[in-house]
């Protein structure tokens, strides 16, 4: 991608400065979308995309610039440049690059790049088809198809010089019901780091009608009481309130500001004892896997609280400075137009001893939460508010009506330490996270666990 000794003269043109840390980021990516809506192919597009970013730092301040050349001349001036915000004489030695490290972890069978689109189509339109044929009032079908294969070069002044690549597709499921008055919704994306062999792991057609199950469960449900109850959070998607609750204020681009409200808070309890969580960017082709992090790093397996004690936050290099605590390759971007900061990986809550008919039977009166929604979270307070896609009332020990609007309403620290009860049905899912460094790919994952008292939000009164 670049000529080893080209990037030792980029890093040290950078060095040649003030500053005490260099970084080279080469991207190259190949990507094709196609969409589906209204039984027609809107969209079929690919993609072939190529940037190199160059960051500059002295202690954790830095600066970031990235160009779609690669010639030398151009990328020296982009690194003088940079190092223009540290100016002054040279304070590191000149840096000599060891041998280049190769991932190899994630095995590829099908490179998506090369099947031939109309095999991609085809997919596209089964999956619209077996959505549609769930139901009459499934009155409008999308689905996306998404894959890429993404190499990166990533080389810096901290003995870093490493090559990976990252192949990924998912399908999209989007189903609306209605019955003339009202509509409801209903969604389905699985993904994984794999090649086009995914899509013979699970079954296309079943994954299209859950997202038509849904939408027409929903379009016949009753409004949902409000109050305060126990509340049954399914497993896999449900793992989306930890992500966004709790989850980026264990991230070091909080923490290391005190802006979070787990700041200052290692070792110490915050989580009931039956809560252990974990953020792993090394398990075998999951979604948000990689070999290396976006600096270069090993990809980890970080036990961030274990049996409701705070162990560990998600740290990148220079927050790692600010902390004065070890990186946890956990520095991640979306692409070469983005500087690196600590995100998640693959992050859930792990097995409990219960079981799902153990939890629910143990349960008079509550909220059953199958399917969660989007929802909004102040990352300094952990507050948030999740619409709850699917939902049903439990009466008595047992899933009764399903119910509508139901809205999940608290606080990241206070909902860990009301947990009282993980069951043993551990499920991952995917999703994209938004946050500085841009949209990455995240796995959020739990098994079903019940708080036992939570804000519930509704059109009805209270039961």
């Amino acid at each position: 991608m670049l000529e080893k000794q080209v990037i030792e003269r980029i890093i040290n043109a950078a060095l040649d400065s003030q500053a005490d840390f260099a970084e080279v980021f080469v991207e190259e990516k190949k990507q094709a979308h196609i969409m589906m809506q209204s039984n027609t192919i809107e969209d079929v597009i690919n993609q072939h995309k190529f940037g190199i970013g160059i960051r500059v730092a002295k202690g954790y301040h830095s600066v970031y610039g990235f160009t779609n050349s690669d010639q030398e001349t151009d990328l020296l001036k982009l690194a003088n440049d940079l190092a223009q915000s540290f100016a002054g004489d040279r304070i590191r030695e000149m840096v000599v690059l060891g041998d280049i490290q190769k991932g190899n972890k994630h095995p590829i069978v099908l490179f998506p790049d090369t099947v031939d689109v109309q095999k991609k189509v085809a997919l596209v339109k089964k999956a619209n088809k077996a959505a549609r044929a769930y139901s009459e009032e499934i009155t409008q079908v999308s689905v996306s198809y998404m894959d890429y294969v993404q190499n990166v070069l990533i080389a810096s002044s901290e003995n870093v010089y490493v090559e990976d690549q990252r192949v990924r597709t998912r399908l999209g499921i989007a189903s609306v019901a209605s019955d003339g008055t009202s509509m409801q919704t209903g969604f389905n994306g699985p993904g994984s780091h794999m090649g086009f062999e995914f899509y013979d792991t699970f079954d296309v057609q079943e994954a299209a009608k859950e997202a038509s199950r849904t939408a027409v469960t929903m379009l016949h449900a009753d409004e949902c009481p409000s109050g305060v109850m126990p509340v049954v959070i399914d497993n896999g998607f449900g793992g989306v309130i930890f992500h966004e609750a709790c989850g980026h204020s264990l991230e070091a681009t909080s923490v290391a500001k005190k802006a979070s409200v787990f700041s200052d808070k290692k070792d110490e309890k915050i989580a009931s004892t039956l809560v252990t969580a974990i953020d792993d960017g090394t398990i075998d082709n999951a979604w948000g896997s990689a070999n290396y992090d976006d600096e270069g790093h090993l990809q980890q397996k970080r036990t961030l609280i274990k049996d409701g004690v705070l162990t560990s936050y998600m740290i990148d290099y220079l927050n790692s400075k600010r902390m004065n605590d070890a990186p946890t390759g956990s520095g991640r971007r979306e692409s070469y137009r983005y500087a690196p900061t600590s995100r998640m990986s693959n992050t859930y809550i792990a097995n409990g001893e219960s079981t799902f008919e153990e939890i629910i039977s143990d349960t008079k009166y509550g909220l059953y939460a199958k399917k969660m929604g989007g929802g909004s979270v102040n990352p300094s307070t952990g507050d948030f508010n999740f619409a709850v896609m699917e939902g049903y009332m439990i009466r008595d020990g047992k899933i009764a009506e399903p119910v509508k609007g139901a809205t999940l309403i608290g606080t990241g620290k206070d909902a860990l330490l009301k947990v009282d009860k993980v069951a043993n049905n551990l499920l991952r899912a995917q999703g994209m996270c938004g946050s500085a460094s841009g949209s990455i790919p995240t796995d959020v994952g739990q098994p079903t666990l019940r708080v036992s008292s939570m804000t519930v939000g509704g059109r009805k009164g209270a039961n």
